[in-house]
This record gives C-alpha cells, structure tokens and sequence, in this order.
C-alpha cells in the first residue's frame, strides 16, 4: 500500500498500459462533444490498458473556448483495433467507418466552380435587364 500511495497519478496510467497497445503512429478511434466526455472515453480505454490522448478537433482550437468543443480521442495504431471493440461494447461509436476527409484540392475545384455559375447567372441576369 505504501508503494502505491508514493507513486504520481501519470506513474499509476503508466503501470495500467499494455505494451503491444503502446506502439504505432497515433490515429482517430472516438470524438468526444467536450472534454469532459472524452476524458470519459479516454479512462474507459485506460481501464482496458490503451493509452490515449486528447486533441482538439481541426477548426475548434480556440484558447477562448477552453473545456467547450469536440475532442479527437488518439491511440497507438497497436491499440487502435482493441480500443474500437471497447468504445463499441461501450456503445459509443458505431461499426460504420468515419467518411474520408474532402481533399482541399477537391473542395477548392468545387468552390470556385460554383463562385463561376454564380458570377455567369449574375451577368446573364444583368445583361437581360439592359
């Protein structure tokens, strides 16, 4: 008992973490709405030995917004398969994979495509009324 009271709360994650868990680049399983969610997800996976860490998602990283926004849950790609069996068991996500992300390329193309039908309706517009 007395070792476990001397030991940090990052040394008691660390000894619950399993070492196959703990390899690979990180990659997205969960999304949290606030932090407080995802650092609910985040102990569940933690409590089955998969480290994990928060991110703000892309586009909410506003230091004035604080514990508000979503939340990217990351894991080690050797954690990934077994935290996506936990967070289902817990149902918290689905068995449907997330959508790709829309390539800028791509939605670039899109925009100034639509700006040009915009632009050639407002000429077309303007020179029927002359």
């Amino acid at each position: 008992m007395g070792e476990e009271a001397s030991l940090s709360a990052a040394q008691q994650r660390a000894r619950k973490v399993h070492k196959p868990y703990a390899e690979g680049e990180l990659v997205r399983v969960a999304g949290g709405r606030h932090q407080a969610e995802a650092e609910l997800i985040q102990g569940l996976l933690l409590e089955e030995g998969i480290p994990s860490l928060l991110r703000r998602s892309r586009g909410f990283d506003v230091p004035d917004m604080l514990a508000a926004g979503p939340r990217d849950v990351m894991v080690p790609r050797g954690g990934a398969d077994a935290a996506r069996d936990v967070l289902l068991q817990a149902e918290l996500v689905g068995t449907a994979d997330p959508p790709p992300p829309v390539a800028p390329a791509r939605l670039l193309f899109w925009l100034l495509a639509g700006v040009a039908v915009v632009a050639l309706v407002v000429w077309l517009i303007s020179a029927l009324a002359f």
